[in-house]
This record gives structure tokens, sequence and C-alpha cells, in this order.
């Protein structure tokens, strides 16, 4: 029996057996059992294709944030009004049919923003341009859903998709450890109580990725698909911000009845008609964790004309990085002004973290 007979028959397993406590158990091993094999197959997918089945875009400015949405929902509308892309646009399906990257300069900031084409319901298994698609927002650092003011359920299936190619959508990775052995068995040290799986779920799990002998250090009270995601190893975690669009075709009222009656948060605009844009820019760029940091020279001049554009806890070194990566190599310490010290000018290292607004002078030998 192949891997694609193998697959087909576990998830028909699933299908039949009805989740409950007597159950769960064998649900659980049936899930891993399905992830590892879903891996295989994706491994001999990619091998026998020999090269990337993903768009090659190359990463630039501070952040990159793609646009994810079913087809014609908006997206290059958006795209352009938020940067100065010229993505094609059309009223109707598959008008992008490439990614197409712009800039959003904003605060100093500069954001990459891909609109992708449009996802359709299955692109996980290679429907529409799928895995190509989906593939480019495992390197983003921020996923812009773009949904439809009349199809706000979309957003669902883009998550489902995503997740079925491993990307967890505002999700923190578990926080598990696996110290591998050389004898012993395997032994399951929860930090926390297990309330959503057992301890021999966890080695039965375990032993199914052919781990025999290990330590496991379990510090979150984690479901088995969590715990599968961490003996796969090739999950992402990345945040999300929804974008409700085409507010204009409909009253306050009902933008507000979806706000109550959604799980999600959103964002409401009109890209069309150029709604709530400058908003969005805000919510984008909060929502990245950026924070501002200001060069002074060692004559005491600071330029607040352009700060370095830095993410949330960033410290010295990725200043150092950002500037040039040998810079590091050649640091006696930076001077720092600002939040993150005790007093103005205190000498720091290369593991210091810096805050929004921090004054940096580096001192090199």
């Amino acid at each position: 029996m192949g891997i694609p007979e193998k697959i087909k028959k576990i998830e028909e397993d699933l299908r039949r057996t009805q989740v409950n406590k007597k159950t769960e158990h064998h649900i659980g091993l049936l899930r891993a059992k399905l992830a590892k094999l879903r891996k295989e197959q994706e491994e001999s997918q990619s091998k026998k294709a020999g090269t990337s089945q993903g768009f090659d875009i190359k990463k630039s400015g501070d952040a990159t944030v793609v646009l994810i949405g079913l087809p014609s929902v908006g997206k290059s509308t958006l795209l352009n009004r938020l940067t100065n892309a010229k993505s094609k646009v059309g009223a109707y399906q598959f008008t992008t049919l490439d990614v197409v990257p712009g800039v959003l300069d904003y605060k100093g900031a500069k954001i990459q923003i891909l609109d992708l084409p449009g996802i359709i319901e299955g692109a996980s298994s290679g429907k529409g341009l799928g895995k190509r698609v989906l593939s480019v927002a495992r390197s983003a650092d921020l996923i812009l859903f773009v949904v439809d003011v009349f199809q706000p359920e979309a957003r669902n299936i883009l998550v489902r998709e995503l997740n079925n190619i491993g990307i967890r959508v505002d999700e923190k990775p578990p926080k598990v450890v696996i110290e591998r052995t050389s004898s012993g068995g395997i032994m399951v040290a929860p930090t926390v109580k297990l309330t959503k799986i057992s301890e021999q779920l966890v080695k039965d799990i375990a032993k199914i990725y052919d781990i025999d002998n290990a330590r496991i250090i379990i510090r979150d009270d984690i479901t088995d698909e969590q715990l599968v995601d961490v003996l796969t190893g090739n999950r992402v975690y990345i945040p999300s911000l929804t974008v409700m669009n085409k507010i204009d075709l409909v009253n306050s009222g009902f933008t507000n009845e979806l706000s109550m009656r959604l799980n999600y948060k959103f964002v409401p605009v009109s890209a069309e008609s150029s709604i709530n844009i400058e908003a969005l820019k805000e919510e984008i760029y909060g929502r990245l964790g950026f924070i501002r940091v200001y060069m002074r020279r060692r004559d005491g001049e600071t330029d607040f004309q352009e700060p370095l554009i830095l993410r949330q806890n960033a410290d010295v070194m990725a200043v150092c990085d950002k500037i040039h990566r040998a810079i590091k190599d050649e640091l006696r310490y930076a001077l720092v002004w600002g939040k993150s010290v005790k007093f103005g000018g205190q000498k720091v290292g290369l593991t210091h973290r810096l805050m929004d607004e921090d004054i940096i002078t580096l001192v090199t030998k």
C-alpha cells in the first residue's frame, strides 16, 4: 500500500470515528500518523519536481506582509491604495496570476506588501495555483486576510487552507523541548497540568516519529495536534490582520452587526473608495511591532529624520546588523539614551534590548 492509499485509509478512519473520551487516544494516534504520511508525501513530491513549487520572491524592506483572500475580493485595488504598486485590477476572477509586490512607506518603515493570486477552497491540495501561492506566506511577518463584506465566512476557509500546509495563524509555538537520550525509554516531564493530552499519548505519538528514548519537557497544556506540530518541525507561526472590504456597499448597521456576530476582529475599509485606508496603515504598522531607534554621532548630533526601524525586543546587535554586519565584531560598547536604560548615555553591550525612540551611539575599536 502506497502513501496516498495509507493517507486515504486514515482519513476514512477519522471520519468514521466518533469523538469522545474513549476514542481521543485513538484519534490522536491517527492524526499523528496522518501528519507524518503527509510530510513524507510532500517531501517525495518535492524531490520528483526537483525545484521549488513556490513563487520566487525576494524579501525586502523592514517587514513583509502578504494579502490573502478569495478571488475578486479587491486585493489588487487595496495594494494600489496602500503602496506605489501597479497591480492589474479587474472585476473577474484570477486577475492576479503572479505575485505583485509593493512598498508601504509609513512612519519611516518600508513594508513590503505582496498581492497573491486568489485562494480557492482546496488550494492546499493543489487546486488553482494552490501550494505555489500559499508557500509565499510561510516567510511573511504578517498575513493580511482580505474578506468581502458579503462573504465574511471566507476567512475560515483561508485559515484552514494555511493550516493544511503548516502555517499556524495567530498561534504561539508550543513550549515543548525534546531531549533525545541513548537509553531509558521516553520520560514525559510536564511543568503544567495536562488536561488535553495524556502522558501515554505523548509517548505513543513520539514513537510514531521514531523517538524511542527521550526526555520530553512540556511547559504548555498542549493538544495532540500541537505535539505533532513540534515533532513535524516544519510549522511556522504568523500573526494576522483581517480587512473587511467593500464597506461602501453596506450601511454602518450592517458592519456593526458583523462585528458582533463574527469570532474575529476586522478593519472595515473600501479599497475602491479609499475609505479607512489610513487607519489600516496604522493597524499594519502596529501589528508588526516596530520600534524606531535614532542614531547619534560621536559629536553629539542625532539624526531624527531617518530612524532605524527594528522589531520589538531588538537588541544592539540588531542595530549593528542593520547598518553593516561587520560592525558587531568591531564594537566596544554602545551608549544609549531613552526608556531602555536607567540614565542617559548608559554604556551597554550587544545583548541590550532597545525600546521605541531610544537614541544610540556605537563606539567601535
